[in-house]
């Protein structure tokens, strides 16, 4: 049963990846993105790592399919602003896929296969017990990275103040007394 259902939702991955890449609308791509995130999701749960596919689910899933939904609604992306691919770069990419994969293939014929005891290897507490004992210094890397590139990100996003433009600063400046005046604040001034 676990095989059948393994060969499905690998089937559904892999189409989903497939329409993400040949699909025409952003929109359309992103949602077969989603569903390929799922079905990963759901390769997680068949090896009984189910923390691993909550987090899959609500990292992945959740906020980066929605930032890229923004992204691709602000970028307002349609045929007649994107630039056509010539004939060289789209020979290029098929050519550079199809070198992938015989790499891939190739890498994957000489792995071995190593099989782990699955009731413990993916709940929450073997992986923070791997991530705070074997991985500690990684991981606290990764989160200096995480924590400097949110603090650049509202660097960038917080407004700017603007200086006042040239006209606004003689509006600033106190306006000119008459003699008079002057000679009567010198006056109070000794």
């Amino acid at each position: 049963m676990t095989l059948y259902a393994f060969y499905f939702l690998s089937f559904l991955a892999v189409l989903g990846a497939l329409m993400v890449v040949f699909s025409r609308s952003p929109v359309t791509s992103v949602i077969f993105l989603v569903m390929t995130f799922f079905t990963i999701a759901c390769h997680y749960m068949l090896l009984n790592a189910q923390f691993l596919a909550a987090v899959h689910v609500i990292v992945y899933a959740g906020a980066i399919m929605v930032l890229f939904l923004y992204v691709i609604m602000l970028l307002n992306l349609n045929e007649a602003v994107e630039q056509q691919k010539t004939l060289l770069l789209k020979i290029a990419a098929i050519g550079t896929g199809g070198l992938f994969m015989i790499v891939l293939s190739a890498a994957m014929r000489t792995a071995e296969t190593t099989y782990l005891d699955t009731t413990v290897a993916g709940s929450a507490r073997s992986l923070g017990k791997v991530l705070l004992n074997e991985y500690l210094l990684p991981f606290e890397a990764v989160s200096l990275l995480l924590l400097a590139a949110m603090t650049g990100a509202i660097m960038l996003a917080r407004p700017r103040k603007q200086k006042p433009a040239a006209k606004d600063v003689g509006a600033l400046a106190p306006e000119p007394q008459s003699k008079v005046e002057q000679t009567e604040s010198v006056a109070h001034e000794q």
